[in-house]
């Protein structure tokens, strides 16, 4: 098995009283180590198509413990057994929560493919350079 998906639910912060729960799905591919990628549904979206979120294994893993991103991306605890998840785009910022066992499941997933710090054995930076090349011509 070379990648992991997980299906979790994310409840959405809104400004109004209820909290929708929405679902979400979690995938990790080892051909692509570093990175993990959330991905939302058309319906949860404000343009009305699935919305893909990608950002680093070793972000989502501190974010468990301790406030961490400075970019697009934000992880941090939240209260008992929570984490908030904080998506900046040009459209404003989503913020979800999320059961923090749930990402540590996912997480755990994810280490049995590639263990921490042996991302670089399962890397292929030269197709990585040639993929981000291709993009830029």
């Amino acid at each position: 098995m070379s990648s992991v998906s997980h299906s979790v639910e994310v409840r959405l912060i809104a400004v109004a009283p209820r909290i929708p729960v929405i679902p979400a799905t979690l995938h990790y591919d080892g051909r692509d180590p570093f990175a993990v990628r959330m991905t939302f549904p058309a319906h949860a979206a404000l343009r009305g198509q699935e919305v893909c979120w990608t950002f680093g294994r070793e972000l989502l893993a501190e974010g468990l413990e301790q406030e961490a991103g400075e970019g697009d991306v934000r992880v941090r605890p939240y209260g008992y057994g929570r984490t908030i998840l904080e998506f900046h785009g040009a459209e404003g910022i989503a913020v979800v929560h999320i059961v923090t066992e749930q990402l540590r499941g996912f997480l755990d997933l994810t280490r049995a493919l590639v263990p921490p710090g042996e991302e670089h054995l399962f890397a292929d930076i030269e197709q990585d350079l040639a993929d981000a090349l291709d993009d830029v011509c």
